[in-house]
């Protein structure tokens, strides 16, 4: 069990990937501060980096609400494609032997 010394040395920041403009989760529809995704900071995408919503950096900047809504419209639009590639699929006989 935690001392409750250790619990009072947590915190939280309020500037994490998550809420980063760089952030590509890998589902941008249930995204929270467990996902993970990649970081498209244009001086650290070379490094190929895996982050989660909750890390951050001191290359944060805040995402705005029209990128937010472009993610998400991109990420139902492919939602959608492939409940109909399901669909279709499901229709063929023996699709899931």
């Amino acid at each position: 069990m935690e001392s409750n010394k250790e619990i009072k040395n947590i915190s939280w920041q309020g500037a994490n990937c998550l809420s980063c403009k760089y952030f590509v989760p890998n589902d941008p529809l249930n995204a929270d501060i467990l996902e993970r995704g990649k970081c498209a900071h244009p001086s650290l995408v070379k490094f190929n980096l895996v982050v989660s919503g909750r890390d951050w950096c001191n290359l944060y900047q805040e995402i705005s609400e029209k990128r937010i809504d472009k993610l998400v419209n991109e990420a139902h639009k492919k939602d959608d494609e492939q409940q109909k590639n399901l669909i279709e699929e499901s229709k063929k006989p023996n699709a899931f032997d």
